[in-house]
């Protein structure tokens, strides 16, 4: 078994501006994950680590970056869960937090609780020390653009998952560590221009992701409605109990969401045997997964481009 953590940038159409920037920032991300398990670190803390390196990033809805709901504000929703204990935290409808991921594991750590949202959440952030930012710190020009123009006369702003995942989609991360523990992390802005208190799959436990040392660990993106309607991250994970391997149940899983609900999205996908997958239903998603001292890294179907993990980028 060799440690590895994959990470995804989003399921849905990457903007071809914003292509060069997405890949880099995934590349990035798993990097910093993989420099924490070959420091012999934690599953948990790498995939921590790396999607707090995507939520810093503009390039992708989560964190700063994150898409606008219909009044213009920022509300982020994020989950982890540990492999070990199945102990997992989440956040729904969050505001004015840098790092939703990281309020996620205190909730994990700190709380008898599995999900706090809205006013709740950002109230437990203040009483364990996590600073509230800012929200215009989190709003980019791109989410800005985004949220203008689904608020044009003509606009279709119902559930039509190919206009709100063309704009950007969940990030996440799964691992394992050297001890064959696996844990997940995944973090969101949500749709465009969604109704102020819409959660989506992020922080449901089985959609969003799930992970536990006897099968594996899945981060999920895309259309949450979709995804939440089929328990995505446990569907995959039934699919490799049955004795699927981590591709295999990866592609049944998303292919079962694409014919009963018609739900488009991706995954990563990892087993304690450190073996790895990263799939999607739609056009485009930015993946890097980091192993045996190798990054490897995809945006388009078939593509897993790798170099040195300690080459530049």
């Amino acid at each position: 078994m060799f440690p590895v953590v994959v990470v995804h940038g989003g399921a849905g159409q990457v903007p071809k501006e914003r292509s060069e920037g997405s890949s880099l920032g995934v590349r990035m991300a798993a990097r910093a994950g993989y420099a924490i398990l070959r420091g012999g670190g934690s599953s948990m803390d790498a995939v921590v680590e790396a999607v707090s390196q995507l939520e810093n990033d503009p390039f992708f809805n989560a964190g700063r970056g994150s898409l606008l709901n219909i009044k213009g504000e920022v509300e982020m929703d994020a989950i982890v869960m540990d492999g070990k204990t199945l102990g997992c935290g989440a956040v729904s409808a969050v505001l004015n937090i840098a790092n939703p991921i990281r309020l996620a594991r205190l909730v994990m750590d700190k709380t008898s609780h599995v999900c706090l949202t809205a006013e709740g959440a950002n109230r437990f952030a203040r009483s364990v020390g996590v600073p509230e930012v800012p929200p215009e710190s989190l709003v980019t020009e791109y989410s800005r653009m985004c949220w203008a123009k689904n608020l044009a006369p003509g606009t279709n702003r119902g559930d039509s998952q190919m206009s709100q995942m063309g704009k950007m989609g969940t990030v996440g991360a799964v691992a394992v560590d050297r001890q064959g523990n696996v844990a997940c992390a995944t973090s969101t802005g949500g749709v465009a221009n969604k109704m102020e208190g819409r959660v989506g799959d992020t922080a449901c436990i089985g959609s969003g992701g799930y992970a536990d040392n006897q099968v594996g660990a899945v981060s999920s993106t895309g259309y949450g409605e979709a995804i939440m309607k089929v328990n995505l991250a446990r569907l995959i994970l039934f699919h490799m109990e049955q004795g699927q391997s981590v591709e295999a149940a990866s592609g049944l899983g998303l292919a079962y969401m694409e014919s009963r609900v018609g739900g488009l999205g991706g995954v990563v996908t990892v087993d304690p045997q450190g073996h790895w997958a990263a799939r999607f239903s739609s056009l485009q998603m930015a993946w890097a997964a980091a192993q045996k001292d190798t990054l490897h890294y995809g945006m388009q179907t078939g593509e897993d481009f790798t170099h040195s993990i300690d080459d530049p980028l």
